[in-house]
């Protein structure tokens, strides 16, 4: 006898199956594009009606435990109003779909927006209907766009309509449909170094019936309100040979065609990055009359490079003495430095509260930034003490210090230098006469 399990948690459910199977229960929003403010035209707004997806048959890892599941009824009495989506996942799968499975026990946010969906070329009341999906997990590396298509049911008179959708739902109260192209990304976000590479992902999976022997890849990058071409990618997915047209608006951009077609992975490689670089990548993928995309955020990086203006530092009573700290060449712009000092007879360095004047950030040509800071030593520095310049940046796992000891005056170093100046005048005087 096979068990059907469901555990419920806030607004999601899971309903395991004892044949290695799950249904997963998602509480959702329905997305529609709504009319301005008055119906005047003032700007369009989005209706926000709540709505739940069943993704059903989600495979489940073999060492998951299902016992502590409790059983899962279907509502007793269908409501028309109410808008429940079942949807067939065993085919396509969907690429770590398991960790929705957990994300109530590491208090993670799953975020499942609907919206209708109207293919290239079709009309909105076309039949099947069909739905995009978006499934992210909060925290986690788990990004997902679904295609639903909707499954024909057998009308009768008994048969009721969603009243919002106007589709027809089946005995149990739910539109059933199923999934015929997902594009996913393993991975949201990426942080890469000046000059290094970085590899976004992107991958796609449709039905084992293809829809399209065609498929088309864009990658744009949009930053600070400007977006541009990176590069695009048409193939076909039966391999023919000479089929593939790649254009590469960004040098140093590439993909892989034969993991295109034969993996489905649409990832895109960057090579010796720029500042101008970072931004927000969009990975659009197209087959016949679908197109589903995944945004991926790349952040670049460059660690600072810390010097003293001094190699050594011997004290001098009759003047004030200033030390400099220079920080070079960094990205992102947000850098810290301060000073620290520790004399001989400290166990810990404190920080000094005259932290010392700041130069204005100077940016070079590759978008990098520097920055200096000058300390005037206080007239309570000794001998013997370590003075230190810190600093903090995001692409360094933990502050960055350069020190010098402050060294005692030399005893009769004056007279010792005045000497030999007067001896080497005097040398130079007789090599010219």
């Amino acid at each position: 006898m096979m068990m059907i399990a469901v555990i419920l948690f806030g607004a999601f459910l899971t309903c395991a199956h004892g044949d290695g199977v799950t249904d997963v229960v998602l509480s959702c929003t329905l997305v529609e594009e709504g009319v301005g403010l008055g119906g005047m035209g003032g700007g369009s707004l989005f209706k926000r009606t709540p709505a739940t997806l069943v993704l059903k048959d989600v495979s489940v890892p073999p060492d998951e435990s299902l016992e502590t599941l409790t059983p899962f009824v279907p509502p007793s009495i269908p409501d028309p109003d109410a808008i429940l989506l079942e949807a067939k996942v065993s085919s396509p799968e969907i690429p770590n779909v398991h960790v929705l499975l957990h994300a109530d026990c590491n208090d993670q946010e799953v975020m499942c927006e609907i919206s209708r969906y109207t293919p290239r070329g079709s009309q909105e009341s076309s039949d099947p209907a069909y739905f995009m999906v978006s499934l992210n997990v909060e925290g986690v590396e788990f990004s997902t766009a679904l295609i639903l298509q909707t499954l024909p049911v057998e009308k009768d008179l008994s048969t009721l309509i969603q009243s919002k959708l106007g589709l027809p739902l089946s005995q149990s109260g739910t539109l059933l449909t199923e999934v015929i192209f997902l594009v996913f990304s393993h991975i949201k976000s990426v942080t890469a170094t000046l000059r290094g590479d970085a590899l976004l992902n992107c991958g796609f999976k449709q039905q084992d019936v293809p829809l399209a022997q065609e498929v088309g890849i864009e990658w744009r990058l949009q930053h600070r309100g400007k977006g541009w071409k990176v590069l695009d990618m048409k193939t076909s997915l039966d391999d023919v040979e000479g089929s593939t047209v790649v254009h590469a608006e960004r040098r140093g951009s590439s993909m892989e065609v034969a993991q295109v077609v034969g993996e489905g992975n649409a990832a895109v490689t960057l090579n010796k990055l720029r500042v101008m670089d970072e931004g927000t990548y969009i990975c659009t993928v197209s087959i016949g009359l679908f197109h589903v995309q995944q945004v991926i955020q790349l952040h670049i990086i460059q660690p600072p490079h810390v010097s003293l203006s001094e190699e050594k530092l011997v004290l001098q009573t009759n003047s004030p003495q200033m030390l400099s700290c220079h920080c070079t060449k960094y990205y992102p712009l947000d850098a810290q430095m301060e000073w620290l000092s520790l004399s001989p007879t400290d166990t810990e360095p404190t920080v000094l509260p005259d932290q010392g004047s700041l130069s204005s950030h100077r940016q070079h040509g590759d978008g990098t930034y520097s920055l200096s800071s000058h300390l005037t030593l206080p007239t309570s520095v000794s001998p013997g003490t370590k003075l230190t310049c810190r600093v903090s940046h995001p692409a360094l796992e933990a502050p960055l210090s350069v020190s010098l000891v402050v060294e005692s005056p030399q005893p009769g170093s004056y007279w010792w230098v005045l000497g030999f100046l007067i001896v080497s005048v005097l040398f130079f005087y007789q090599v010219m006469r």
